[in-house]
């Protein structure tokens, strides 16, 4: 069966994430999951089945993850994913394929989404500093979401985003 436990995958395992602009909940959550693994359960590329695996956190983000040490993906195989996810996007009531949002966790520990120019007018008025947890989307193997998916903006790109501090007052 190439759709195994997300857990099993090596940290080597290539991930795909996606995060939904607002968050996914209740019924929508379920069948945005049930896409998925529909998807997941018959994923091929050229003929052959992906060991693949799926993840949800926090109603937001979704990672999809194939062993390319067990078979690679395709570029076809891929953007069939992408399709599926795009197919589903009106039914569950947000965006997930979309690019160019940035996932910050503001004071009260809530997720936000903003564009890059909402998060650099929120660091100029200091509701993102260095310390501010991202969610980092450009991570692409499993041991990266596993390990450094959420930290400071100071330990990511989202750094070069920020005002300089000869700017701040």
């Amino acid at each position: 069966m190439p759709k195994v436990d997300f857990e099993s995958l090596p940290d080597s395992a290539r991930v795909w994430i996606f995060g939904a602009e607002s968050p996914v909940v209740g019924q929508a959550s379920d069948d945005l999951l049930a896409a998925v693994d529909r998807h997941l359960s018959s994923w091929k590329a050229h003929g052959a089945p992906l060991v693949c695996a799926r993840d949800w956190v926090g109603n937001r983000f979704l990672a999809v993850a194939v062993d390319e040490a067990a078979t690679g993906a395709s570029g076809c195989s891929i953007d069939g994913m992408f399709r599926v996810l795009a197919d589903v996007e009106e039914a569950v009531g947000t965006s997930l394929v979309g690019g160019g949002r940035i996932f910050w966790r503001d004071e009260g520990g809530a997720i936000r989404t903003s564009s890059r120019n909402e998060f650099v007018s929120a660091a100029r008025e200091g509701e993102v500093t260095e310390s501010t947890k991202v969610f980092d989307t450009t991570v692409n193997t499993v041991g990266g979401w596993r390990g450094s998916f959420e930290r400071p903006v100071g330990e990511t790109w989202h750094s070069k985003l920020l005002p300089s501090t000869a700017t701040k007052e």
